[in-house]
C-alpha cells in the first residue's frame, strides 16, 4: 500500500481490521508530497517507483493505490504492467457515495490534480449518469494534515471557503476524494452541516481488499500462535516525524518508520 504522506492510514486502518492475517507493508512518500499540485505525468513516475520496490524489494501479493492522485494519474498503467492485482480508492468510493444519496445531488472534494483528471466526473457518470455532481478541489487540506494539524481555527477558515462550492450546489452527501480528508471529517462537518452524509472511501477499498482475497489462494492463513502479522511502515521523508504522528493517526501497529532507498 502506497500513499503520498499519511492519508493512506486511514485505509490502512480498515485493512488492518477487517484483514488480521494479512501483512501490510507501507509506504509513504512524505519526502515528495503533496501530490495533488504536481503534474500527472509526474505522479505516475513516482507510483511506478514505488510500486516496483514494493514488488521487488517486498515480494507483495497485492497493491493498494491509497492515494487519490496516484489512483487518478496511474491506476490503468499499473493495471496493465503489474503482475499483481491492484485495487483503489476512486471506484469503492464511488460506489458508496452512490448508495448513501438521497437527493442524487453529490459532491466530491479532492486535491487539484485528483479534480482536475477527471477522474471522479468519469466513474460517477459511467456508474450512475442520473446524479448531479459538484467537485471542489481543495489545496491546503493534505498540508494541514501532514502538519498534523486538524482542527484549528486556520483549517476551520480554509474549509469555509474551499467547500462553498459543494456546499452551496445543496449536495446531500461529499466524498472524500483524498485520504487525508478523513482526518478533518469534524471540521468539514461543521461547514457543511449535520444533515449532509459524508463518505471515505478507506472502508469500502478494504471490502475490495477483502472481496478479492476471499476464498482465493492469495489469502494469508491465520497464524498457528494467533497473533496478528508483524506490519512494516516506510518513509521517504523524516522517519521520526512519520513515526511519531503515524503512530497517533494510526495506532498501535505503527512503532517505527523505516526510510525507503531512494530517501
Amino acid at each position: 500500500m502506497f500513499d503520498s504522506g499519511f492519508g493512506g492510514l486511514t485505509v490502512a486502518r480498515a485493512v488492518i481490521d477487517l484483514l488480521p492475517n494479512e501483512q501490510l507493508v507501507y509506504v509513504g512518500d512524505t519526502r515528495r508530497y503533496p501530490y495533488g499540485p504536481r503534474d500527472l505525468e509526474e505522479v505516475r513516475g513516482f507510483a511506478r517507483q514505488i510500486v516496483r520496490y514494493l514488488l521487488d524489494d517486498h515480494g507483495v501479493k497485492l497493491v493498494v493505490v491509497a492515494c487519490n492522485t496516484a489512483s487518478a494519474a496511474a491506476l490503468a498503467d499499473l493495471h496493465e504492467e503489474l503482475p499483481v492485482p491492484v485495487i483503489d480508492v476512486i471506484e469503492p468510493g464511488v460506489r458508496a457515495l452512490i448508495a448513501a444519496t438521497r437527493t442524487g445531488r453529490v459532491g466530491v472534494i479532492g486535491t487539484v490534480g485528483t479534480i482536475a483528471s477527471g477522474a471522479y466526473q468519469r466513474k460517477v457518470a459511467a456508474l450512475n449518469p442520473g446524479l448531479e455532481l459538484t467537485c471542489a478541489a481543495c489545496p491546503g487540506f493534505v498540508e494541514f494534515v501532514e502538519r498534523g494539524d486538524t482542527n484549528s481555527d486556520q483549517v476551520h477558515v480554509l474549509a469555509e471557503r474551499l467547500l462553498a462550492p459543494v456546499r452551496d450546489a445543496k449536495v446531500d452527501t461529499l466524498l472524500f476524494g483524498c485520504t487525508h480528508y478523513p482526518y478533518l471529517a469534524r471540521t468539514i462537518s461543521d461547514v457543511m452541516g449535520r444533515d449532509v452524509v459524508l463518505v471515505s472511501s478507506a472502508d469500502e477499498t478494504a471490502f475490495a481488499v477483502r472481496a478479492l482475497l476471499d476464498g482465493s489462494e492469495l489469502a494469508a492463513p491465520a497464524r498457528p500462535d494467533g497473533e496478528a502479522p508483524p506490519h512494516r511502515f516506510f518513509s521517504s521523508g523524516d522517519t521520526v516525524w512519520f513515526s511519531r504522528l503515524g503512530s497517533r493517526l494510526l495506532g498501535p501497529e505503527l512503532e517505527q518508520a523505516e526510510p525507503v532507498p531512494w530517501s
